[in-house]
């Protein structure tokens, strides 16, 4: 199907920190040319921190997008589109929570918005959990706070979380883990 689009044009119209934005010239299947949205993103790895009691660690911070507070899961945007998203989910852990480990198990892999995003997040379990300290960078205020699987499922479907890397890193664990 790949192949009855084909990509004539990729301008940078904005470069930013975290992403790129870019307008895409392309010809259709039936030979129309159009502009498309794209934005470039160089990926992503987020953490589910499961405490010894079973609770898992989940972080509140400002979200400028959204004007207000969201829980969501540890997460950040890789060093470098090289570095291995173990390493910057190990990272963010101990950055955003206080805490690391060296029990890291690939959980889900999950892209944020197919239709004008590349972002790829790579979301990992960590247990074994080790108290270390937080280490926040000066536009970061967060807190950590711990909930049980069932308590995070109930705001899923009342809709207290919307974040999508953390749904899915709930909703997967409860199914990997929590099976009875």
């Amino acid at each position: 199907m790949a192949e009855e689009f084909r990509r004539l044009n990729r301008e940078l119209m904005y470069h930013g920190t975290i992403v790129d934005f870019y307008k895409d010239t392309i010809e259709v299947p039936n030979g129309n040319v159009v502009e498309w949205d794209f934005i470039g993103h160089k990926g992503a790895a987020a953490v589910l921190p499961v405490r010894e009691d079973g609770k898992l660690l989940m972080v509140r911070q400002y979200r400028n997008a959204l004007d207000r507070y969201t829980l969501e899961i540890p997460a950040g945007g890789l060093n470098g589109a090289d570095e291995p998203t173990r390493d910057a989910a190990g990272r963010e852990l101990e950055e955003e929570t206080g805490y690391r480990s060296d029990d890291l198990e690939w959980l889900i892999t999950i892209r944020t918005t197919v239709a004008f995003c590349n972002e790829k997040i790579d979301i990992y379990v960590a247990k074994n959990l080790i108290k270390s300290h937080q280490h926040l960078d000066e536009d970061e205020f967060i807190n950590v706070e711990a909930y049980s699987v069932e308590e995070l499922s109930r705001m899923i479907l009342e809709g207290k979380i919307e974040d999508s890397k953390t749904i899915s890193a709930i909703m997967s664990y409860k199914d990997k883990y929590c099976r009875k």
